[in-house]
């Protein structure tokens, strides 16, 4: 695992630059249900991703899915994304969750198939090189807290954000990763319970149990989430870029394994950090007593 563990952690040069213009410029181009979006001057490296299909608030469909898979493997190649948000277009939604309409065409067998794509979905964005935060505004449920479960950190409005596994309400349960990632995030009991009653919970009530980071009281744009997820990514865009991207995979792989397995991958973490010339720049920088300048070499 460890062997495996180290051929992963490679860092590519940029194949294909962002373009660099606001994620308020245009939302839905083209008619696209996902834009990706990167953040210019003093927020240059947060990149967006901007889910904008009002018509089904955001549901989980084949084409949304498809533009998703598509944005991550555009912004996993560019080295310049610091920081990923995900957010919504959609003012009282962040993503409703699977597409039932669309479902309901479906065959059994396609049914499995598309399920099987979601897990795979949650997993890309789960796997992101750069931490990711989901700035929930409104409504996550199914899929949709299932994707921001996927994400590193989670910012809710405290009002207006409701979230919740509740596939049970509808003879399901969540099968893109929610079993798995809420216990781990929660705790056993907790997250038994909370898919057990698919019970729905306010951003205050999430934060109180810790499944989101932030709840932040929503402002009369409906985007205050957004803006706190935007202040949490201004507050990692400074710090050295490879060693952030590693503490991700050394927590992110620790946590699965025993302390002693966790520590080698740590310490594989590390001395792939040690030969980095911004290692030697917050060195230089201490000593000079100045900020550093980390360029993620």
């Amino acid at each position: 695992m460890l062997r495996v563990l180290t051929s992963t952690l490679r860092f590519p040069r940029p194949w294909k630059p962002l373009e660099t213009r606001g994620c308020s410029s245009n939302p839905g181009a083209a008619g696209r249900e996902i834009q990706v979006c990167a953040l210019a001057g003093p927020d240059q490296g947060i990149a967006e991703i901007l889910m904008n299909r009002p018509s089904a608030r955001n549901a989980l469909g084949n084409v949304f899915v498809s533009q998703l898979l598509e944005a991550l493997a555009q912004l996993r190649e560019d080295r310049q994304v610091r920081v990923l948000i995900f957010r919504s277009a959609v003012k009282g939604v962040f993503c409703a969750g699977a597409d039932l309409k669309e479902r309901e065409q479906m065959t059994e067998a396609e049914v499995g198939l598309f399920v099987q794509r979601l897990r795979g979905l949650m997993t890309e964005i789960a796997a992101f090189p750069a931490p990711t935060i989901a700035a929930m505004d409104g409504f996550a449920l199914g899929g949709g807290l299932e994707l921001a479960l996927a994400c590193d950190l989670r910012v809710a409005a405290a009002s207006s954000a409701v979230m919740g596994l509740i596939e049970t309400t509808r003879g399901l349960l969540p099968g893109a990763g929610g079993t798995q990632r809420l216990p781990r995030c929660l705790g056993v009991a907790l997250a038994k319970e909370l898919i057990f009653t698919g019970r729905r919970l306010s951003g205050e009530q999430a934060q109180a149990l810790g499944l989101v980071n932030h709840a932040v009281a929503q402002n009369e744009e409906g985007n205050a989430a957004y803006h706190r997820a935007r202040a949490l990514a201004q507050e990692i865009l400074p710090q050295a870029p490879i060693a952030v991207r590693l503490s991700k995979v050394a927590i992110d792989r620790g946590i699965e394994v025993d302390i002693a397995s966790g520590m080698a991958i740590e310490g594989i973490c590390y001395a792939q950090n040690i030969p980095t010339q911004d290692r030697l720049e917050g060195m230089a920088a201490f000593r000079e007593k100045r900020l550093p300048r980390f360029v993620g070499e």
